[in-house]
């Protein structure tokens, strides 16, 4: 399910795909590799963002980009965006606006993260990732 919403200045901010490039449950102490986690989307949002290309511009090169396709295609919202990032990406406008559509308007409301490694589920509700270990796993 997708809705669209024009977020204002009192906005509550929920799990964007900019947050989720930077999740991993390396925390849990059995996990050498915790990311990128898998998004198990079941309710995702589409909120209205003002563009801000020198942001897009400048946070691209702190993005893991297979990390971000595949999280994009998982909620699915990665057309518009290539599987390899280009050089010269600065100068597309359209790929700007894909990637700022992804990072910056798209959110996930409802759904799970999955670790890579143990499988270990970390739920996603009203927006926010639950990332707190059982006391076994610490």
């Amino acid at each position: 399910m997708v809705k669209e919403k024009r977020m204002g200045k009192t906005g509550n901010a929920k799990m964007k795909l900019i947050t989720h490039n930077m999740l991993t449950s390396n925390i849990i102490k059995s996990v050498t590799n915790g990311y990128p986690l898998k998004i198990v989307p079941k309710q995702v949002e589409v909120k209205t963002v003002d563009f801000n290309p020198e942001f897009i511009t400048r946070m691209l090169p702190k993005i893991d980009w297979p990390a971000l396709y595949q999280a994009a295609q998982s909620v699915g919202h990665g057309d518009g965006l290539p599987e390899t990032l280009k050089e010269n990406y600065e100068e597309d406008e359209a790929l700007l606006q894909s990637v700022h559509h992804v990072l910056m308007q798209v959110e996930v409301i409802e759904g799970n993260l999955v670790c890579p490694e143990s499988g270990r589920e970390f739920p996603i509700s009203s927006g926010i990732p639950n990332m707190l270990l059982n006391e076994d796993e610490v």
